[in-house]
């Protein structure tokens, strides 16, 4: 049986579920939320992903709660090589400290062990930058290379 990939849904990926302003990624997001429901792949979040959930206004809020309902998530520690990794991040110049929050999303799965971060953050995480960044931070520190997709990236490989 072929290994699940290990999936870190970013806040803009939850958020995008409920994105009417969007209607094109909140399909792309829906249609992977429905392969996540499918048990396709394991999902993984963060503190920092549900504390920026909760900062929405309601009544998206409660949707946003209501589709996390609907899967099953592994939520990782926040802890001193997730906070160390995230520094390093910045200290490379991947991110700048005004980041820090992505910083964090993308430290927790590495430290976690997912092998993707999904995110539809082309500005601070889904680019060349930060990508490349991430890669260099993952082989210094001896980790497992961390992918970095939009949700549709990710759909494309798994149907390829």
């Amino acid at each position: 049986m072929k290994r699940r990939l290990k999936v870190y849904l970013d806040t803009s990926v939850i958020s995008h579920l409920d994105a009417t302003d969007a209607l094109e990624k909140m399909a792309d997001t829906l249609k992977f939320w429905g392969a996540l429901k499918a048990g396709k792949f394991e999902a993984f979040l963060s503190q920092t992903t549900l504390d920026e959930l909760a900062e929405c206004e309601q009544p998206k809020r409660g949707r946003l709660a209501a589709f996390l309902d609907e899967i099953t998530y592994t939520k990782l520690p926040s802890n001193d090589n997730v906070l160390a990794t995230a520094e390093r991040l910045i200290d490379f110049g991947v991110l700048k400290q005004k980041c820090y929050a992505d910083c964090l999303h993308i430290a927790a799965a590495m430290v976690g062990g997912c092998d993707v971060v999904l995110s539809w953050n082309f500005k601070h995480i889904v680019n060349h930058k930060t990508i490349a960044g991430a890669k260099a931070i993952a082989l210094l520190e001896g980790r497992t290379e961390l992918l970095i997709y939009a949700p549709p990236m990710l759909l494309e490989e798994e149907h390829g």
